[in-house]
């Protein structure tokens, strides 16, 4: 392969193209690929990580929102058969129109702009997921692998953890990338759990009950949950009404969350 293409990095895509051989080399030894996995890979940028990817041999789709960076890497992978380029914007990805019959090893340096939306957005398709490989922000990271208790511990936390297994596999320094950001980025591994933790909740209002809850994250859930949980139905979930929503885990929203359902708070 020739050097990754040049092209200007443009703020509103949130674009710092990954040009360090090392770390590329890293997360694609951390996909742990099958022959015949298919690979989706968002933001191929300048096609530093693309480049190694397209030499496993693996079926490729590359999803790609700058509409300039498109042509170039149609051209650049014109030779490589099993590759596929679409102009696309991540947000609106439905995995099922790329690969309906079976699921794909997802990878990507993401947006900084759009690592939280994009991640939710992928929630909801985590059964078409093998696993995913990607490089987030650093404390976007900390606070997808925080603990319950932690002060990372948030919204997106109980979201994505109560899914996936999330793991923190290593941190990259600004230098890896071109123009360099001004923090620190970690690579992560998300592996679907057989089953979301806890009980079988209605996915809206999970999120909505999850989304009250850290809305004011100093308060006392009997506080922030006014309106959505009684105090009474709270304890019936066996949890504290005077807890604060970073001590509880995806279970306990979960279990929170039937409960709610249940009753006319």
């Amino acid at each position: 392969m020739e050097n990754p293409v040049p092209h200007r990095a443009r703020k509103r895509f949130g674009q710092h193209f990954l040009h360090d051989s090392g770390v590329v080399r890293r997360i694609v030894d951390h996909l742990e690929l099958n022959p015949e996995e298919i690979l989706c890979e968002i933001g191929p940028g300048r096609g530093a990580l693309s480049d190694r990817l397209v030499e496993t041999g693996n079926p490729l789709h590359l999803i790609e929102i700058d509409r300039d960076l498109v042509p170039t890497l149609v051209d650049r992978y014109s030779a490589s058969p099993q590759v596929n380029v679409h102009e696309q914007d991540a947000l609106r990805l439905d995995l099922g129109t790329l690969n309906p019959d079976s699921q794909m090893v997802l990878v990507g340096n993401l947006p900084y702009n759009i690592s939280t939306a994009l991640l939710i957005h992928l929630l909801s398709q985590s059964k078409q997921v093998s696993r995913m490989v990607f490089m987030v922000q650093k404390e976007v990271g900390d606070r997808l692998s925080a603990q319950s208790g932690n002060k990372s511990y948030g919204r997106l936390t109980v979201m994505m953890s109560r899914v996936f297994e999330i793991v923190s596999l290593f941190d990259v320094g600004p230098e890896a990338f071109s123009p360099p950001p001004k923090v620190w980025s970690s690579v992560l591994l998300f592996s679907p759990r057989e089953a979301p933790l806890g009980p079988s909740v209605n996915s809206s209002d999970f999120e909505a009950l999850v989304r009250q809850s850290f809305a004011h994250r100093r308060k006392t859930l009997r506080n922030t949950l006014k309106g959505f949980c009684s105090e009474e139905v709270i304890r019936t979930a066996g949890i504290d009404p005077s807890a604060r929503p970073e001590t509880l885990s995806p279970e306990d929203f979960a279990r929170l969350t039937v409960l709610c359902g249940q009753s006319e708070c």
